[in-house]
This record gives C-alpha cells, structure tokens and sequence, in this order.
C-alpha cells in the first residue's frame, strides 16, 4: 500500500527535478566556468575548466551588494514596525473586525505585482498624483515663500525611499499574517496567570505575548527578507537605474547588454547561499526561543 502512495508523488519528484534542482545544478555550473574554458573543452585537463575568475570579478559589484541587503533590512525593519501592532491589533478584537481586516490586508494581493508596482510609479513620479496634490493645496507655493526656494516638485520616484516603500507595500501582509496566526493561537490563561501574579499590561506584553510570538516574527522576518533581498522589479521600476539590486544585477548578465551568464550564475549562487544562511540562522535562533519559553 505504501508503495502504491509512494508512486503517486512520482509527478511532483520529477517537475521539482526539472524546475527546482537541474538549474541550480545549471547556476553552479556556470558559476565554476567561463566561455573561455568551455570553448577548450576536450583540449585542456577538466580541472583546469574550473575556475573561480567569476567570483573574483563580483569584488567590483560590493556597492551593489551592500545596497540590497542594506534596503532589504531596512523594509524588514518598518515592516516589523508596521506588522506587529496591526496583528497585535487584529488578534485582540472580535472575529467581525478580523475578518475585515483580514480582507483589506490580502485585497492588494489579488491585484497582479507589476500592477500595484506600477500604480506607486504614477503616484510618485515628478508630476505624479501627490504632486499634483501638493501643488493643488498650494504646498510648493508656501515653501518657496518661506525658504526662497522654487520648488515645483518633490523627487520621490527613483530614490532608495521609493524602492523600500515598494518593498514595504508590497510584502507587508507577509509580515502581518505569521505573526497573527500565532498571536491569535496563545493559550489566554497563561495571560490571566501573569495578571493574577501581579503584571501589568505592559509586563504581560513584553514577558508573556512577545516571546510568544517570536516564531511568527522570526518567519515573517524570513518571509519578507529574502524577497527583499532578491526582488529585481520593484528597484527597476521605482529605483531606475540608479538604485540597482543583486536582482538587477543579476538580470542584466542573463539579459541585458553585457552578457555574461557566467558571471551572473556566479552572483546568483553566492546569493542563494547568503540567503540560505540567513534563513538557517533565524531557524535556529527560532528554535532556541521557542525552548527557552517552554522552560
């Protein structure tokens, strides 16, 4: 019988081989070689096909680096900020409210992604919606008064501000959504026990629900993070050129002018493994909380 069931995930092991594990066997491939050892296949020994020339160029690409990680903390940080209280909020009102808000936080997910991306574009471009708000209400006026100034539009498209608020809008239900399922699940007489012995609201909070809650915050952290990290179109379109990613980056070896999928299959894998060490180090550090609280 069990060999019978055993067959039946037969489909799914072959789609995940095909989809999932031949082209990261691919990436780390190219990763090791370059065009020029691959064109002497046959003609030199195969060690010498392997090389590490593709990791040693990527020390050019460190702002780059730098950049993504940096953005990426930053919208996982206002994302924890904006998060916590609003599914603190959600688990403590009545099942009308939840479900609500419930609604509204998961609405903007039935819209495509470019398309809630690109509605941020035609708010915060030059003579974008707030703009034009801003000169209707006479706010670049009252400036240029004040300071001398002949302000006519606030620059808010193709800044680092716009690529974490893209972030931000984008993966905040991410966030929410963990952290709420595992708020709304705590046992309230452990609540009542810390009230009975003395706490008060905010001791309650920080000592009982808080590192309750911590699984939930450390997988929206994971959840929002790593496609923080790797997100290639939120940065093209509300970043421009001059914010570019390690998604961009990595775009751009694959498909733009300076073609170089061996070098891009290098920068791929380096971030694959940064990010597989993040999420195993949240993972532990996760485990540890949860053990610390049951004792």
């Amino acid at each position: 019988m069990k060999n019978k069931i055993a067959w039946l995930s037969a489909p799914y092991v072959l789609w995940m081989a095909l989809v999932v594990v031949a082209p990261i066997i691919m990436v780390v491939f190219y990763a090791f070689t370059t065009a020029e050892g691959l064109a002497q296949w046959g003609e030199i020994p195969i060690t010498e096909i392997f090389t590490l020339d593709n990791f040693a160029r990527m020390g050019t690409y460190t702002v780059i680096f730098a950049r993504s990680f940096q953005l990426a903390l930053v919208a996982t940080i206002v994302c924890l900020l904006l998060g916590y209280p609003l599914a603190y909020v959600m688990a403590k009102e009545g099942p009308g409210f939840q479900r609500m808000a419930m609604v509204l936080i998961m609405l903007p997910m039935w819209v495509n992604f470019l398309l809630r991306t690109y509605a941020w574009m035609a708010i915060l471009e030059n003579n974008g919606i707030l703009n034009n708000f801003f000169e209707a209400i006479g706010l670049f006026d009252l400036i240029n008064r004040i300071f001398g100034t002949d302000l006519t539009y606030f620059r808010m498209i193709r800044t680092q501000g716009a690529v974490v608020l893209g972030m931000v809008y984008n993966y905040l239900p991410f966030m929410v959504l963990p952290i709420y399922s595992v708020i709304i699940k705590l046992d309230h007489s452990l609540l009542e026990a810390a009230r009975d012995l003395g706490a008060n609201s905010a001791q309650v909070f920080r000592k009982v629900i808080f590192p309750l809650s911590l699984p939930g915050v450390l997988s929206g952290v994971t959840m929002v993070f790593v496609p923080s990290v790797s997100t290639f179109a939120i940065s093209r379109m509300l970043g421009g050129n001059n914010q570019m990613l390690l998604g961009n980056l990595i775009e751009q070896q694959f498909l733009g002018g300076a073609y170089n999928p061996y070098l891009g299959s290098a920068i791929a894998l380096v971030m694959m493994i940064i990010v597989i060490v993040c999420m195993v180090v949240m993972n532990h550090f996760g485990e540890g909380e949860e053990q610390a609280v049951m004792l």
